[in-house]
């Protein structure tokens, strides 16, 4: 358990979290994919880290983000999710755009595994976020939408889903359900459904799509 101490300084806090874990600096360093010499650097004080950095480590370790900049507050976020040390977490406030989706997710992810987190309004709780490639499912979802999915969701007939494919990769498709079975289709006509073989799988239903705007 983390205790709140306001006259320290960042690089002292960043100590604390890790001590609090019962991680050593190698260990801590791993997790959060950079050098021991660095964090040993950061702890001392000698180095600042960067954005992207204290975000990794507030997510992955459930840390308050006013805490671990200012000291003020609870050093202890609230979470939706609780997960062991060294994976990802979900927050209310921001979802983890995934860079890839590993074999055993949800579980297992770490931070090599997201890119960024994003703050999006009326985005589901829960939520992972991952880019869309190709024109599979346009226009419903076209290549470089933001997609929202939910690992666990039941999947209803007519609903767009990711899955792990024959192809051993992950696609979007729609879920049907007929009188031959389970079918993923896609959208765009120039492309066929097909149904699922033994070992495709699906991993989450799809929530929301954000799409970026020329003008």
């Amino acid at each position: 358990m983390l205790e709140a101490e306001s006259d320290i300084s960042l690089g002292a806090r960043i100590r604390q979290v890790r001590r609090s874990q019962g991680l050593t600096q190698k260990a801590f360093a791993d997790s959060l994919g950079i050098a021991q010499g660095y964090l040993s650097s950061l702890e001392a004080g000698k180095k600042i880290p960067s954005e992207t950095l204290l975000i990794a480590l507030t997510h992955l370790y459930h840390v308050d983000e006013r805490w671990l900049l200012s000291g003020e507050g609870a050093p202890e976020a609230e979470i939706l999710i609780s997960a062991p040390a060294g994976e990802v977490r979900l927050s209310e406030s921001r979802t983890p755009l995934l860079k890839r989706i590993p074999p055993e997710f949800p579980r297992g992810i770490s931070a090599e595994d997201v890119l960024e987190y994003l703050s999006i309004p009326d985005t589901p709780s829960g939520c992972y976020a991952m880019v869309a490639y190709g024109d599979f499912m346009a226009p419903t979802i076209q290549d470089k939408d933001l997609v929202f999915f939910k690992p666990g969701e039941e999947a209803r007939t007519g609903d767009v889903v990711l899955v792990s494919s024959k192809w051993d990769d992950t696609i979007l498709r729609r879920y049907r359900i007929n009188a031959d079975g389970i079918w993923l289709s896609p959208d765009n006509s120039l492309y066929k459904p097909f149904q699922p073989a033994s070992n495709c799988a699906i991993i989450g239903k799809v929530m929301a799509v954000w799409r970026k705007v020329k003008f």
